[in-house]
């Protein structure tokens, strides 16, 4: 059976075995007489057949421990069972080789390649980054995505999740950022480590085939780990990527993008986990820890003084039933900075990617916009966009009740102009566009409204880039 936990570096001289098992459930057992036995502690699990597993020590009690058997509790029992303690810790190997291979949840190599040329190993839990020495994200990342680059732009060392619903393209739209984001006025690529996360076999193959057609797997790690691979190894998945991630960001002197997918199936992860240890649930079944754990992910994100490197995260979320206030969702929202929210609707409609604008949020969107760093129209077109968008939605509504004759001319004007938002804007059909092309969309949209009428931009701006277009004239 293979190993789904990195090597820890050379074992201690001195291993104990502990044949004091006294309780096997799920992939939990617990053993007693666990003196000198640490937290997150490696320790193999010896079958009563000779079968070794790796396990992890989740929970220390007096003198007992919580071992988190990683391929599974099948054929173990209390009599037999041998939990083996050898004073080491989950460890990744780390260094330039790692770009370009593709993984097993653990950091494993599963692409037929040599084994991994470490330089180093690092603990996955990684290190706390000190609040004082964290820069501000202030550099625009283009996407190639209009509704992110014009409207909700992502910066580097942002953390920024893709709130989903079940089948609507948030992979597809994840691949295609991955293979074309860059730092504006930089030559230099983004690293992007990819971590899927209880994925099938079928998803897995799309990334790999994606990732290789593209020659973007030449500069990305990818993760896979799958629903048929054990639940636990999917707790240690985003550990293992982003231990990566902080290596090529902050040795390396890096810009590192890292994809999480799908956030939704490790808190299902960590509910199982929690239900084999009796915890007492929280909302909906999930544990009251969920809010710190998730934080433990995400905030190791960010940019930091003095270092060229940056982590910078996107993360994918299936909201189940299409809830936003679900609660993975929900804790999410008050860790990160924002978020982009797929439409269910949009993508019936045929448009791709399905990005809603208005419940979509980047808290860091002006930090990394404006003359110097994007253009200096960039602000108030935004602005301009969304609120005419809002209007048209609304009358959108209207017209539903009192019929399209019933609306004025200057209403069927932001009735038209949301179609074509949503057409010409928003969908793009898996081409990606500068933010020289975003821009420059949106002011031809912008065009069939008078000046008077653009209240968000300031009237230099105005002069310098709107040309009015009296379409309903040039019809009639």
């Amino acid at each position: 059976m293979k190993s789904t936990v990195p090597e820890a570096g050379p074992a201690p001289k001195l291993s104990i075995d502990h044949r004091t098992v006294t309780y096997v459930s799920g992939p939990l057992l617990i053993a007693e007489q666990a003196q000198g036995v640490g937290y997150d502690e490696l320790v193999d699990v010896i079958a009563p057949d000779g079968d070794v597993r790796r396990g992890r020590v989740l929970e220390v009690s007096g003198d007992k421990m919580t071992v988190q058997v990683l391929e599974g509790t099948r054929g173990l029992d209390r009599q037999g069972t041998v939990v083996r303690t050898r004073g080491a810790f989950a460890r990744l190997p780390v260094g330039p080789g790692l770009i370009g291979r593709i993984l097993d949840g653990a950091g494993v190599p599963i692409d037929g390649g040599p084994p991994l040329l470490a330089v180093a190993e690092r603990d996955v839990n990684g290190a706390p980054m000190n609040p004082v020495a964290r820069d501000h994200p202030s550099e625009f990342i283009e996407t190639g995505i209009s509704a992110i680059d014009g409207l909700n732009t992502l910066v580097r060392g942002q953390k920024l999740p893709i709130f989903s619903g079940f089948g609507l393209p948030a992979n597809e739209l994840a691949v295609q950022i991955a293979a074309s984001a860059r730092v504006l006025g930089s030559d230099e690529d983004f690293v992007v480590v990819f971590a899927a996360m209880g994925v099938t076999q079928r998803e897995a193959a799309y990334f790999r085939g994606q990732f290789a057609d593209s020659a973007a797997l030449e500069r990305t790690v990818l993760f896979l780990n799958l629903a048929d691979d054990p639940t636990v190894e999917r707790l240690l998945t985003p550990r293992a990527a982003l231990t990566a991630a902080e290596y090529l960001a902050w040795e390396e002197d890096r810009h590192v993008l890292v994809i999480l997918t799908d956030i939704t199936n490790y808190c299902e992860a960590l509910r199982e986990v929690a239900a084999a240890r009796e915890e007492i649930p929280g909302r909906r079944g999930y544990p009251g820890y969920m809010y710190t754990d998730l934080a433990s992910l995400f905030e190791r994100a960010g940019r930091v003084r003095g270092r060229r490197g940056s982590v910078t995260q996107l993360m994918i979320l299936s909201m189940p039933d299409d809830d936003i206030s679900h609660p993975i969702p929900d804790l999410t929202g008050y860790i990160t900075e924002g978020q982009i929210v797929l439409s269910r609707d949009l993508h019936r409609r045929g448009i791709s990617p399905p990005i809603d604008v208005l419940p979509s949020l980047s808290r860091l969107m002006n930090a990394g916009i404006g003359a110097g760093r994007t253009r200096e129209d960039h602000s108030a077109v935004a602005d301009q966009l969304y609120a005419c968008f809002a209007r048209g939605r609304e009358l959108r509504q209207l017209c539903s009740i009192v019929g399209e004759s019933a609306l004025s001319e200057e209403d069927r004007r932001f009735l038209a102009f949301a179609e074509d938002f949503e057409q010409r804007f928003v969908g793009q059909s898996g081409v990606s566009r500068t933010l020289v092309e975003t821009l420059d969309r949106a002011w031809e949209l912008l065009a069939r409204f008078p000046a008077a009428e653009l209240k968000r931009v300031k009237p230099d701006i105005l002069a310098r880039y709107h040309h009015y277009k009296d379409e309903m004239a040039e019809t009639s």
